[in-house]
């Protein structure tokens, strides 16, 4: 049995439960339970440590108990949109420069520790919401995050070409889905994925994932 393990923030995270060793949550990583379960059964084991609020810096603190200690075949991470926000929140976000050698470290630990593990990369990213908008306070809030969650995306892209992993691109998916039904239908605050959001993740992380020969 092969080990598939989610690491990530809250759009990972999705109330899993603590208490319960492998609790997908209620997001992507338990729509991609379902779908491989239900298809190899028995095949796969499944990890969720993503948590709400997490950026790179704080994936990479907890890089041997969330990581390392549990063996996983395969890492699929999703971060970077709270490396930017944390800087409107609490003057604590990561800027994309720390954000790449984090993150490139991050790969490279978990690689030397665990020399046949798989990675996926999943790009960050966001629509114009209720979290993200302008406001009287911040009219430039939404130019704003536009311009810092992709420079985290192309960070996290270039960590993704640099060390030969695969890459999920999200944002243009997102873009096109928005053409097809409002903004709040995918992400309903911008940020965090309803479930037709949840599914769009799902069903790009499973192209991936079909084309790894895993």
């Amino acid at each position: 049995m092969k080990t598939i393990l989610f690491q990530g923030d809250s759009i990972t995270d999705v109330l899993r439960k603590r208490d319960d060793e492998i609790h997908a949550g209620m997001g992507y990583p338990l729509l991609v339970k379902g779908t491989l379960g239900f298809d190899h059964p028995n095949a796969y084991r499944f990890y969720n440590r993503g948590i709400s609020g997490d950026r790179i810096v704080d994936l990479y603190a907890r890089i041997k108990l969330h990581v390392i200690n549990l063996k996983p075949d395969l890492v699929s991470i999703l971060v970077g949109v709270n490396d930017a926000y944390h800087e409107l929140l609490r003057y604590n976000g990561v800027d994309a420069g720390k954000f790449y050698k984090i993150y490139k470290m991050y790969v490279e630990e978990i690689r030397e520790a665990l020399p046949d593990v798989r990675f996926m990369i999943l790009e960050p990213f966001l629509l114009e919401g209720a979290a993200t908008e302008d406001t009287e306070e911040e009219p430039g809030r939404f130019a704003y995050f536009d311009k810092e969650v992709k420079l985290r995306a192309l960070m996290a892209r270039k960590v993704a070409e640099e060390e030969n992993v695969p890459f999920v691109p999200l944002q243009e998916k997102f873009d096109e889905a928005a053409k097809l039904a409002p903004n709040d239908y995918w992400l309903y605050d911008g940020v965090h994925p309803t479930t037709a959001g949840h599914e769009l993740i799902k069903r790009e992380w499973l192209k991936c994932f079909y084309s790894l020969d895993f």
